[in-house]
């Protein structure tokens, strides 16, 4: 696909976004999608198969930039806990800058066919097996105190949703400060001894990189 086409496949991704997220995925046409992107319905088709193709790209992409993210979060230097704390900044900034697309993906997962709902659902999983992983990590290592691991992945998990319904950036807190917050907030729950320490360092170390 030619640049020309990337970007018109990502506008019409946004535009279908903004559609979903104010009046719902049922209540939304493709006709208004394309009026909104600037092109005729039949021009759609030529980016997508169907309105829930286009659905599923939306929910896709954003479960990709989600993991792409934490994949990139993976690679912070340090033992299991300094990973997590990365993870879980990541993972509560992509939920406050993406609020759209988490709550779609949310409330929509059930209008996929079939084998999309699958194949989000199995990103899904994949995702929270690696938080999984890492609190298990920390917990062997005697770095954190883990009562289950599993249920403290959906604390975690949670953390992102409860962030992403009511976060605004003109707020009393900047999202630094709120995702700053959130980490510490995961890492008490697991005792960690120097969660903010942990934290507030790593902070430091960006603001110094400017």
């Amino acid at each position: 696909m030619t640049r020309g086409g990337q970007n018109t496949a990502r506008l019409i991704r946004e535009k279908a976004a903004e559609f979903f997220f104010q009046k719902g995925y049922d209540a939304t046409t493709l006709r208004e999608v394309a009026a909104a992107a600037g092109l005729k319905v039949g021009s759609l088709y030529n980016h997508m198969a169907s309105k829930e193709d286009l659905l599923l790209q939306v929910m896709g992409g954003a479960i990709d930039d989600q993991m792409e993210l934490q994949k990139l979060a993976l690679a912070a230097p340090g033992d299991p806990v300094e990973k997590l704390r990365a993870v879980v900044d990541c993972h509560v900034r992509f939920h406050a800058e993406r609020a759209k697309e988490v709550f779609i993906g949310n409330t929509n997962l059930r209008a996929l066919p079939d084998g999309a709902r699958e194949e989000i659902i199995a990103k899904r999983n994949h995702y929270e097996r690696v938080i999984q992983s890492l609190i298990e990590q920390a917990g062997e290592a005697g770095l954190a105190s883990v009562i289950d691991a599993r249920l403290h992945t959906y604390s975690i998990v949670a953390l992102g949703t409860n962030v992403a319904s009511w976060y605004r950036p003109e707020g009393r807190m900047t999202l630094d400060e709120i995702v700053a917050a959130y980490t510490k907030f995961a890492l008490r729950e697991l005792q960690v001894s120097d969660a903010d320490q942990r934290v507030d360092a790593a902070r430091e170390l960006v603001g110094a990189r400017g």
